[in-house]
């Protein structure tokens, strides 16, 4: 179920008016590489709609569940995430300015907004926890489940001295 539109016939053209909802649905395709949104997971938003002289001022929450992978380790796992909004809808939206467009027949289309507050907020490099070891450079194993067994550690600025090859001394 995608998310349904709010019809603010009502609040249109009547400044100071005002009116608290709950808006549930889902969002499709909303990803990057290390964050994404589950097609079947549930947004729900409770906002407040408030009609101003240049449209509706919509204010509130936004609240749902993503599925992250861990930048150091790779293992995915769930969080849940609520990121405040407040965004203007008008009837014509200046072209340089971020408003969002009220329909024809008085209504919101929440989808848009949703998809740009989400997507800002997603984190650029998740952890899956704070002291994550992440994955061995040598073997690819995870620390944090002790897969890598250990290797012994040169300094790289003598590793090429582990190429020379000696004369015998016979």
């Amino acid at each position: 179920m995608s998310l349904a539109a709010i019809d603010v016939h009502d609040l249109v053209g009547h400044p100071g008016a005002s009116r608290r909802g709950a808006v549930t649905g889902t969002l499709e395709d909303l990803a990057t590489e290390v964050v994404r949104v589950p097609d079947d997971a549930p947004i729900v938003a409770e906002i407040l709609l408030e009609s101003v002289v240049e449209g509706i001022f919509v204010t509130g929450t936004i609240s749902g569940d993503w599925v992250l992978r861990c930048a150091r380790c790779l293992t995915e796992f769930a969080a849940p995430f609520e990121i405040p909004v407040a965004e203007l809808f008008v009837s014509r939206p200046d072209e340089d300015a971020d408003d969002y467009e009220l329909t024809e027949d008085a209504a919101i289309q929440p989808d848009q907004m949703f998809r740009d507050a989400i997507g800002v907020e997603m984190p650029f490099s998740p952890l899956c926890r704070s002291d994550c070891q992440g994955l061995c450079e040598i073997c690819g194993g995870n620390r944090n489940l002790g897969e890598c067994p250990g290797h012994p550690q040169v300094d790289p600025r003598f590793a090429v001295l582990s190429e020379l090859s000696l004369p015998d001394e016979n």
